[in-house]
């Protein structure tokens, strides 16, 4: 009988002892820096928020990743002070070293808007698209904020 106690005893804290392992390395895995880009087109308000809750939820959940918002074409209205809905949560998120927002200098250029009206902390691109382009050549994940 000991000896069968004594078996069933050490499977278990081989059980356990397994079960410890792959919850630490999931752990780990979970920790893994990423590298997003996210794509907003849309001159819709609630693309707008969405986007920010989404970068700030992966930005908290991933400390140690990088994440850009790239603006172009609509979405001019997000970066713009006084007109964006999120200006607010978007120039504390700008002050942050793992995220960036850039507007594409074409959409700017187009509209004749001037970079000082800009949201405090929004850079520019020269192009939108081949921002994200380059990006994803440098392995970065892709998202397209819409509706």
């Amino acid at each position: 009988m000991r000896v069968d106690n004594l078996k069933r005893n050490i499977m278990k804290a081989h059980a356990i002892l397994f079960i410890a392992c792959f919850m630490s390395l999931s752990m780990v895995a979970q920790e893994k820096p990423v590298k997003i880009v996210f794509d907003v087109t849309s001159s819709d308000n609630s693309v707008h928020g969405s986007t920010i809750r989404h970068v700030k939820a992966m930005s908290e959940a991933y400390p140690k990743s990088q994440f850009e918002v790239v603006m172009y074409s609509g979405s001019l209205n997000m970066a713009l002070k006084n007109k964006s809905s999120v200006e607010q949560d978007m120039a504390e998120l700008a002050a942050m070293d793992n995220i960036s927002f850039v507007m594409c200098e074409g959409t700017l250029k187009r509209h004749k808007i001037d970079k000082s009206e800009l949201i405090d902390g929004v850079k520019t691109v020269p192009d939108g698209i081949l921002e994200i382009v380059n990006k994803q050549k440098k392995g970065w994940g892709y998202i397209k904020e819409s509706k």
